[in-house]
């Protein structure tokens, strides 16, 4: 690696020496979520990992600067080695087609980082909320949704739960885990968040995302609010195009940035930005992509001083209308320190390259953005954490599906279901519930009580018990005698619902979203 040539400002070294990366990121008032004296930010790193950082990367060259911060996706199970040295990627991230098992995934982020010739880590990022985005499968263990969080109300749980999966993650070989969504849904118009948010009541959700940062960061994993300035309230899917948010500034101030708030006050590490139109703040251009958002809203108005991380930049929301080159340059244009998942990444890195050559790019905005990764990547790799972790947290997450079970019509108390019972739904649900009612001594045959078990996409079913196991809509349209909502699939959900139907254990959950037709919130 070699320094380019440049010129270094004597202020912009004195403010990253005492914790700040920019003028616009000033160290704050923000209470740090660790009590180290040697805590240089808010959100994560110490003084001597932001100097380290630093030092580091004033030794990039500029083409090295142009891939360092840049994250992409690759394709296949293989290892990624090459395709990250000959870009010198900060990272990459890890999606289905990648993963054949969570022993090989192990095994390919074990040997990058061990063949890594840079004096600090490489990025290595999965998507892992619970619920129905998790690209890690059994043996991991399964939590339940976020949206289960918002039921159960507990954020000792929400705490624990998050520290389980981050051990999991991180004996996986990964450092970052894109999670938890800090949006506010907007119920069943809401097509794409759904039970990845913790519901609709903004302070509800504040608190079980505060709780959630302070577990990643207690299983030392690096955490991602996303998607901001909120996506809970759309209904358009980004991964399909543009959506434009139509409320006033003043409503998306005062509900959507509220979890995101709680957040940054609580120590986030990373904020990702979401392509969302604002048309108060910047008509027609998504905010991934925007200025005022991303410089004057979350790094001036809310202070955020961490890592801006992009949402996928090959959405159909961006690609359509800018491509991998212009897109990416935008990005970093308005403050974005980190572009994730261009559409063309070579394309990508090759226009950011020739921006910071020509002076379309800021050079220290941009070092200033890899400080900021690399800082809390030594951050990350600091961390002690107990090794053989995977499959090993059932109780965590037993313990959230219990709290978080949800009865909206029914007996509160005793027994739903005679001794046999007849099951209908997906076979992935009917036969996560046989294995947990064998175990309870429940027999599942034809003629027994009937329950259905639906899933998020499943039309409204009428049995003796309607069970909904993503969010609890369609709960509303049935005429079942029982209505129960678990918001997760997974062996402990299924547990906590069989306890509940044989009349061992009572739903304590409430209802984290309205449903029309349903008017009792729980039990």
């Amino acid at each position: 690696m070699r320094r380019s040539t440049r010129t270094a400002t004597a202020a912009l070294s004195a403010c990253l020496l005492a914790g700040g990366l920019s003028a616009a990121t000033a160290p704050t008032s923000a209470t740090p979520t660790s009590a180290r004296p040697d805590r240089a930010t808010s959100w994560g790193p110490t003084r001597a990992e932001v100097r380290e950082a630093r030092k580091y990367v004033d030794d990039l060259s500029i083409s090295e600067l142009a891939g360092q911060v840049v994250v992409a996706r690759y394709a296949g199970p293989g290892s990624p080695e090459k395709f990250i040295a000959d870009r010198h990627l900060g990272g990459v991230t890890m999606f289905a087609d990648n993963i054949t098992s969570v022993e090989q995934i192990k095994g390919v982020n074990e040997g990058l980082q061990a063949t890594n010739d840079r004096p600090f880590p490489l990025w290595l990022a999965v998507d892992q909320e619970g619920g129905r985005v998790a690209r890690l499968g059994a043996p991991m263990t399964l939590f339940p949704s976020f949206m289960s969080n918002g039921a159960a109300q507990e954020p000792r749980l929400t705490r624990a739960a998050a520290k389980a999966s981050a051990r999991e993650v991180r004996d996986a070989g990964f450092n970052v885990a894109f999670a938890p969504d800090a949006d506010v849904t907007a119920g069943p118009a809401d097509p794409v968040i759904g039970s990845r948010s913790a519901g609709s009541d903004a302070g509800v959700v504040s608190q079980m995302v505060t709780a959630a940062l302070r577990g990643y960061d207690d299983g030392g994993v690096l955490s991602s609010i996303k998607h901001f300035p909120g996506h809970g309230s759309l209904t358009v899917d980004s991964h399909l195009g543009l959506p434009r948010y139509g409320g006033t500034l003043e409503e998306l101030r005062s509900k959507d940035y509220l979890p995101f708030e709680a957040g940054i006050e609580a120590g986030a590490p990373m904020v990702m930005i979401g392509h969302i139109d604002v048309p108060q703040l910047d008509d027609g251009t998504p905010a991934s992509l925007s200025r005022p958002v991303i410089t004057g809203e979350l790094r001036e108005r809310l202070g955020f001083e961490g890592v801006i991380v992009t949402d996928a930049l090959e959405m159909g929301a961006i690609v359509e209308k800018y491509g991998a080159a212009e897109a990416v340059v935008k990005t970093l244009q308005a403050g974005t320190d980190v572009a994730l998942m261009p559409a063309d990444t070579d394309a990508a890195i090759a226009a950011i390259d020739e921006a910071l050559r020509d002076g379309r790019l800021d050079e220290e905005q941009v070092r200033a953005g890899a400080t900021r990764m690399v800082a809390l990547l030594l951050h990350e790799d600091a961390q002690k954490q107990p090794r053989r972790q995977i499959g090993t947290h059932a109780k965590e997450s037993l313990a959230l599906s219990r709290a978080a079970l949800t009865s909206v019509a029914g007996p509160c108390r005793g027994r739903l279901v005679g001794r046999t019972v007849e099951v209908t739904g997906q076979k992935i649900l009917t036969d996560a519930f046989a294995l947990a009612a064998s175990r309870a001594g429940l027999k599942v045959a034809p003629g027994g009580t009937e329950v259905a078990l639906l899933g998020r996409n499943d039309a409204p079913a009428d049995a003796d018990v309607v069970v909904t196991t993503d969010t609890p809509y369609q709960l509303g349209t049935s005429t079942a005698t029982s209505k129960l909502a678990t918001y997760g699939q997974g062996p402990q959900a299924m547990q906590a619902l069989v306890e509940v139907l044989v009349g061992k254990r009572r739903a304590p959950g409430t209802l984290p979203v309205p449903v029309e037709g349903v008017t009792r919130t729980g039990c």
